[in-house]
């Protein structure tokens, strides 16, 4: 079964750190976009960052900008989501999907409908 896991959700307080990590199984990362999504709540899904096959970051959502860095060890078949100086806000599911073509707008990396998707974690950042 071809699967990602999201794996690095908790409780932290706001001023915290976590890493996340989406690690795929069944098949090998290496030609994939991947991305990181966070669904709050009573809220829409909101993407918040995507990054190449070359490791290269494509998109940050505003809202984390400077905050959260999303890299790629291919040798792990992992891609993380390193958060940094979290906020309530930012309490949330986050998945991350695997898709081989994204489409790019100005928010963020948009992700087809063939995609793959973890079943996500929580984050929750509260004191």
């Amino acid at each position: 079964q071809l699967q990602l896991v999201e794996t690095g959700g908790g409780l932290v307080q706001p001023g915290g750190s976590l890493r996340l990590s989406c690690a795929a199984s069944g098949f090998t990362l290496d030609y994939y976009v991947i991305g990181w999504f966070r669904q709050a709540p009573g809220k829409e899904r909101e993407g918040v960052s995507c990054i190449s096959r070359s490791g290269a970051p494509i998109k940050y959502v505003d809202s984390v900008k400077g905050r959260f860095t999303i890299s790629r060890d291919n040798a792990k078949n992992t891609v993380y989501l390193q958060m940094n100086s979290l906020k309530p806000e930012d309490t949330a599911v986050y998945y991350c999907a695997a898709a081989q073509s994204v489409t790019i707008n100005q928010a963020m990396c948009v992700f087809p409908t063939a995609a793959r998707w973890g079943q996500g974690t929580q984050v929750t950042v509260s004191s």
